[in-house]
């Protein structure tokens, strides 16, 4: 037998084994404790795009130094409710561990990338099934503001849900530390141990917890923004004159979406000029 059949039938082999890996992970998912919508959705990848389906199975999406990023849709290898539950139950374990003897506390941010809301509450609930107190923000946040409430409201860890300059297929996961920055050695690898220990969505913490849910909007008083302004001096609010800390306090005040901005809130000259971007870093 010459080198290249040899070749070909270990590929075949290969490829068979790799089938029926996939195949085991999809029965997985069609016959245990996921929603009907997922079926019904890898049902019709069976039929319609067996390619995708396989490459929704083939591997697990891998929790990273920085957390998780992938395509959004159903499988082991996208992001999901699924996916983004195990990996926030392994977090949540290790912030337990690392803080043995406190109320963990965490915040959360997100961006607007479609599902990142849906994403940042599936967090939210598992965060608080755990009994981890979650601060999350009500609308989109720029990252900065999830750095800085980390620190302001001394919560152990946070989380934001974006991808960053990744094609709009794509959503993310980046989890942060008590001092407000990405996970760093050793945590970071602690935290993808804890994160691999999670073998199926049976592990994980489901079930809502109210109680242990505040919306961050109404802890962050006026004080905790303009200081979080202050460390943001640099940015120009409008005008070439006008910083934030140039702004008084009162005209730096909060309000919850960036089209309610208006002369109450902060100056129409002001407002006029804002970039979509600026202005919802304008809102806490």
């Amino acid at each position: 037998m010459d080198d290249q059949l040899k070749s070909e039938i270990s590929n075949q082999k290969s490829q068979i084994a790799m089938d029926a890996a996939i195949q085991d992970k999809v029965n997985v998912w069609l016959n245990g404790n996921f929603d009907q919508q997922t079926k019904d959705e890898i049902h019709r990848l069976q039929k319609e795009s067996p390619d995708q389906l396989a490459d929704a199975f083939y591997k697990d999406l891998e929790f990273g130094t920085g957390g998780l990023r992938g395509i959004m849709g159903v499988g082991t290898n996208r992001m999901n409710k699924y996916t983004v539950g195990m990996a926030t139950q392994g977090y949540g374990n290790y912030l337990k561990q690392s803080f043995p003897n406190e109320q963990v506390k965490v915040a959360i941010a997100h961006d607007s990338r479609n599902n990142s809301r849906f994403f940042a509450e599936t967090a939210a609930s598992v965060f608080a099934a755990n009994g981890i107190k979650v601060f999350l923000f009500d609308s989109l946040r720029p990252t900065p503001e999830l750095s800085f409430a980390i620190r302001n409201l001394k919560c152990q860890g946070g989380v934001v849900c974006t991808a960053s300059h990744n094609p709009k297929e794509y959503n993310g996961y980046k989890a942060y530390w008590n001092d407000g920055g990405q996970l760093v050695p050793p945590h970071d690898e602690n935290v993808i141990k804890e994160v691999e220990k999670i073998a199926s969505v049976d592990n994980v913490k489901w079930s809502s917890a109210m109680n242990n849910m505040t919306r961050a909007d109404f802890i962050l008083d006026e004080e905790a923004v303009c200081a979080f302004f202050d460390e943001q001096g640099d940015f120009v609010a409008s005008t070439k004159t006008m910083t934030f800390k140039n702004l008084p306090k009162k005209k730096a005040h909060v309000c919850l979406n960036p089209s309610k901005l208006n002369q109450e809130t902060f100056p129409v000259s002001a407002a006029s000029s804002l970039t979509r971007t600026s202005s919802a870093s304008l809102c806490i």
